[in-house]
């Protein structure tokens, strides 16, 4: 899926976002795999003290993760591609 589709899909509130996608998506923002702990995906981003965790629940994306990365993502006024 196009980064601009899929983050136009997330910003619509949906709850049916694939992990994959949304690592994807993070990754579209600067943030980089930082270590995996059990389930959890730790995202960090060279520039804010802010880390992204998210979990795979049977391929999907968690709703509520999903929307703390937004709201990252809109209070640091970030772009895609940094």
């Amino acid at each position: 899926m196009k980064k601009r589709k899929l983050l136009e899909k997330v910003l619509s509130g949906s709850k049916n976002i694939q992990f994959n996608d949304l690592v994807t998506l993070i990754e579209a923002f600067g943030f980089s795999l930082s270590r995996i702990n059990g389930s959890h995906h730790i995202f960090n981003h060279p520039d804010l003290p802010e880390i992204i965790n998210i979990q795979n629940r049977s391929g999907k994306a968690v709703p509520y993760q999903v929307r703390q990365f937004l709201f990252i993502v809109e209070q640091y006024n970030l772009t895609k591609g940094g």
